[in-house]
């Protein structure tokens, strides 16, 4: 039997999303979020979701721009460090050794270090309460070469992205062996 465990943000696994900005005087700057996904297909849009107080969430206005680095498992204590410390008080590219590259596409920075990162323009915000819905529409993604799987785009088992627990769970983790091909083993159910 099932026990309610109340209105909470338990959603498992939360991707490690790595946002980049530029401030309004131009230094770039990085933090780690986990709420947030991909939106939308037509236009490519992912969707990231920032309480107000943070330095990211005034430079997203500003800019009208930001993208999302993918993390790997050997950059968690630098994914962490992003999402520990503001912006405001620390340069967070320099002290965790990071390259900030300057986006073709949008007025934002991207890691170097990381295997690929989302290009986004702006575009829409919604304030949902403490938290601001922030949606970009993903104008290109640049990726290192050998990430990229058959169909020319990053292969999860290639890229090993960070994942962190949530709803309790204070921790990351990487992902697992491919269990099934998605859009294809359901098809046996029902005789189809």
């Amino acid at each position: 039997m099932k026990k309610s465990v109340g209105a909470n943000t338990v959603l498992q696994p939360h991707p490690v999303l790595i946002v980049g900005t530029y401030g309004a005087d131009g230094k770039p700057n990085i933090m780690a979020a986990s709420w947030g996904g991909i939106c939308c297909s037509k236009p490519p849009c992912v969707a990231v979701s920032l309480r107000e107080a943070t330095l990211t969430h005034s430079n997203i206005r500003t800019r009208k721009a930001f993208t999302v680095s993918i993390p790997t498992e050997k950059y968690v204590k630098e994914a962490d460090f992003a999402g520990v410390v503001s912006g405001r008080d620390v340069d967070k590219f320099a002290k965790a050794g990071l390259t900030a590259v300057k986006a073709g596409s949008v007025d934002a920075p991207y890691v170097g270090e990381f295997p690929f990162a989302l290009e986004c323009h702006l575009l829409h915000e919604h304030v949902l309460g403490l938290h601001t819905l922030f949606v970009g529409e993903i104008v290109d993604v640049v990726a290192d070469e050998e990430v990229l799987g058959e169909h020319g785009l990053p292969d999860i088992e290639k890229v090993k992205p960070l994942i962190w627990g949530g709803g309790g769970s204070s921790n990351y983790y990487g992902i697992g062996a491919r269990l099934a091909r998605a859009f294809s083993s359901g098809r046996d159910i029902g005789g189809k």
